[in-house]
């Protein structure tokens, strides 16, 4: 604590702030310190709306896409299968292209758990980026 002696009627006590204000400045740069050791999550790719239908046609023939449905099912490119034969139908498929890209579609009403599921399993089948297609992009919005 330091006091102020002055003309007022008496000693005065302040509260000393200069060791506050210390503590706060080695507080930011604490801070400053841990905020880029923040863990970061998976990069993924959003499919933007061709205007070309011709290279849209191409396009289509090319892309692969996971639908997770409601009630534990799923397709790949509109194709029955299940999540055991998943992995290997991915690998089947991507096993003559270099560019390794593929998409999931999660059903309004599955858990992310499920899609987060099938993203492991092409992930564990040697696709490099997995691409997130949500209802607001397919209807070109």
């Amino acid at each position: 604590m330091g006091m102020d002696v002055g003309n007022s009627s008496g000693a005065m006590a302040t509260p000393n702030i200069v060791p506050l204000i210390d503590i706060l400045l080695v507080l930011i740069i604490i801070f400053m310190v841990i905020t880029p050791l923040t863990p970061k999550g998976m990069d993924t790719l959003v499919p933007q709306p061709s205007p070309n239908k011709e290279q849209n046609q191409e396009l289509e023939n090319k892309t692969v896409v996971v639908q997770v449905l409601k009630g534990d099912k799923l397709k790949i490119n509109n194709e029955d299968t299940t999540w055991d034969a998943l992995g290997p139908r991915i690998e089947q498929v991507f096993k003559d292209r270099a560019e390794k890209v593929a998409f999931v579609k999660g059903d309004n009403d599955v858990l992310f758990m499920s899609v987060a599921r099938a993203i492991d399993i092409m992930r564990g089948a040697g696709i490099d980026k997995v691409g997130l297609i949500t209802a607001k992009l397919e209807a070109g919005q």
